[in-house]
């Protein structure tokens, strides 16, 4: 009995250790929410490992660059959040397991590309 419990604690630390959360990002051009050839890419890889991992949570957090008035950016950052999760959803991820929310347009020192993303995170509930 000890060495069966101490087997199944063992399996199960191993089992938390091999999954953590994961980062992603997709960008897109300057008011749009169209997604490219790289961005739909990245999605699909993200789609496959999601489905691997029964229960696991997609959040998708959508950005836009700091120019132009704060409600425009939080409509585009929304489409671009909805753009991707649509993306997610045709390539097999169920929609209950995703997570979407919208950030408009943020400042963060970094340059306008880098602004105009999508934040992609798989991790467990």
């Amino acid at each position: 009995m000890r060495r069966s419990m101490s087997l199944f604690i063992v399996l199960l630390l191993a089992g938390c250790a091999l999954f953590t959360q994961e980062h992603y990002a997709v960008f897109f051009q300057p008011q749009s929410a169209e997604l490219d050839g790289q961005a739909r890419s990245v999605i699909a890889s993200l789609a496959e490992k999601a489905k691997q991992r029964s229960g696991a949570i997609v959040t998708v957090s959508g950005f836009a660059d700091p120019g132009g008035d704060v409600p425009d950016n939080f409509k585009l950052s929304a489409l671009r959040a909805r753009a991707v999760s649509n993306a997610l959803i045709a390539d097999g991820v169920p929609a209950a397991r995703i997570r979407r929310q919208s950030e408009g347009g943020v400042d963060y020192a970094i340059d306008s590309q880098e602004s105009r993303r999508v934040e992609i995170k798989l991790g467990m509930p």
